[in-house]
């Protein structure tokens, strides 16, 4: 969460001229309901089980960007069809960085909590090994223009022949 995702993809997809999918949004509009209100109703079960069944589609088109949410690594099936179908770039930011992006989000159902610290101090702990393990690409985005990180992944890209 707050690592730049949503602001990166789309940044990159410009630069690359390649389609962007944000499940989070996709998931939301094909719900017709906001990410809070789906995990009220259905629970984080209910959403991800939505969030698995998108990216298994999403990840089979070609030659498109696309920025999961941060728990999408939680599930043995979304890591192997990213790692399977893509090049994937973990975006990587301290809880500093998240606590002070996420602070007055309101779009966050993990985050609605007493100590948000606590609690991406937590998620963290579990998500970063997952994280690492699907990761083709690891880029520090703490204190980052999103240009920056963007430029940085493109030259990455290029340099070992991703696209071609």
């Amino acid at each position: 969460m707050g690592a730049g995702k949503s602001t990166i993809g789309l940044l990159l997809s410009k630069e690359l001229n390649s389609p962007f999918h944000d499940i989070d949004k996709v998931i939301e509009d094909r719900a017709g309901a906001n990410i809070p209100w789906i995990f009220d109703i259905e629970g984080e079960q209910g959403f991800r089980l939505r969030e698995e069944q998108t990216i298994d589609e999403i990840t089979n088109l070609s030659h498109c960007i696309v920025a999961t949410g941060g728990g999408a690594v939680l599930r043995e099936q979304n890591r192997s069809n990213l790692a399977a179908r893509g090049f994937v770039v973990y975006l990587k930011t301290t809880i500093e960085q998240q606590l002070e992006r996420t602070a007055k989000d309101k779009n966050r159902p993990l985050l609605q909590a007493d100590s948000p610290r606590e609690v991406l101090t937590s998620l963290m702990k579990i998500r970063e090994p997952l994280y690492n393990e699907v990761a083709d690409l690891i880029i520090q985005t703490d204190k980052r223009h999103p240009r920056a990180v963007v430029t940085e992944i493109i030259k990455k890209i290029q340099d070992n022949n991703i696209l071609n």
